[in-house]
């Protein structure tokens, strides 16, 4: 029987995504909730798995694609047999150079593997940030970035290979190299919201110091205590959240929204928190934050991050917050 595989229903808001990465090629066995590919959005990464345990046909979308709700991405054959290496289609099985020599059984991306062979790396020598150790294109970036000045240039070109046979570098009208990468989904849709709040609200920005050593003193005091006592350890985020909460109680039209030509009054407390991600900026929601105890804030803040490091937040993790915190503590 040939069963379809279509994209699942996406989230409000959502109105369609971009498929990173076939996990499987036609021709493999697949079982019940493999992932087949990878779905991103704008907000979070969404995996299509399979519903039925069988072989994979047909794949109808290509990586990369831009995909809707609703449409046809595969056919698995639920009575078929795994096919030979030799009997897949030579476009399901092509693997550059670059492919052939990384270390991390990770599938990369067109994208990735373009990077790859077109700067001579090999991308077993590049950490990867994705899911199950996955290299992203930022990673390559980051590195490429990174690369000590001192590094051996990559090797040229045979003198036997044709002039065409090497890839043009970029460069700008000066002749200066250059180097552009698509931004992912989610980049795109933080760097359209800080656009649509530069343009949409009146902006108003206050330096205000406070003393952070009685706070300081008390944390170096009870860390280790904390720690041991709550199996997590004493941050700052706790006391930021805290004396955010305490200060909007008293302040309530902070914690408000405007809808319309409405003041919405919110009579609870649900803090946002900025963490990164592979993907970009992700700020995960901590809801009722006022009824949390420092141990169980800080317990949360750290399942968010998780969360967010291995792109598992829903749209109900990241949708609804009264109030955002950001902490740059961490960059100086």
């Amino acid at each position: 029987m040939l069963v379809e595989i279509s994209v699942p229903p996406l989230p409000e808001s959502v109105s369609e995504g971009t498929l990173m990465s076939w996990l499987k090629k036609p021709g493999e066995a697949v079982a019940v909730d493999d992932t087949l590919v990878e779905l991103e959005t704008d907000k979070i990464v969404l995996e299509v798995v399979a519903i039925n345990a069988g072989v994979l046909k047909e794949i109808h979308q290509p990586d990369g694609a831009t995909v809707t709700d609703g449409d046809l991405l595969a056919i698995i054959d639920t009575e078929g047999a795994a096919a030979a290496t030799e009997s897949v289609s030579v476009t399901a099985v092509e693997v550059s150079a670059a492919d052939s020599s990384d270390s991390n059984p990770a599938q990369l991306s067109p994208a990735v593997r373009h990077l790859l062979t077109e700067n001579s790396l090999d991308a077993s020598a590049i950490t990867g940030s994705g899911k199950n150790g996955r290299l992203l294109k930022e990673d390559v970036v980051t590195y490429l970035a990174n690369k000590p000045a001192s590094a051996p240039a990559p090797a040229a070109a045979p003198a036997t290979a044709p002039a065409s046979a090497s890839a043009a570098i970029p460069t700008d009208k000066r002749g200066r190299e250059q180097q552009r990468v698509p931004m992912t989904r989610i980049r795109q849709r933080i760097a359209q919201r800080l656009l649509e709040a530069q343009q949409g609200a009146a902006i108003l920005t206050t330096f205000n110091e406070i003393d952070m050593q009685p706070v300081m003193q008390m944390r170096s005091k009870f860390k280790d205590q904390f720690e041991q006592h709550h199996d997590t350890r004493l941050g700052f985020m706790s006391f930021f959240v805290r004396a955010t909460v305490d200060a909007l109680k008293k302040f309530p039209l902070v914690n408000a929204s405007i809808d319309g030509s409405d003041i919405v009054y919110n009579g609870f407390y649900d803090i946002g928190v900025a963490v990164s991600s592979p993907r970009g900026l992700v700020v995960p929601i901590m809801r009722d934050a006022d009824l949390m105890s420092f141990a169980d804030t800080e317990k949360k803040i750290r399942e968010l991050g998780g969360l967010a490091q291995t792109n598992k937040l829903g749209v109900e993790d990241l949708t609804g917050g009264t109030f955002t915190i950001t902490n740059g503590g961490i960059f100086g």
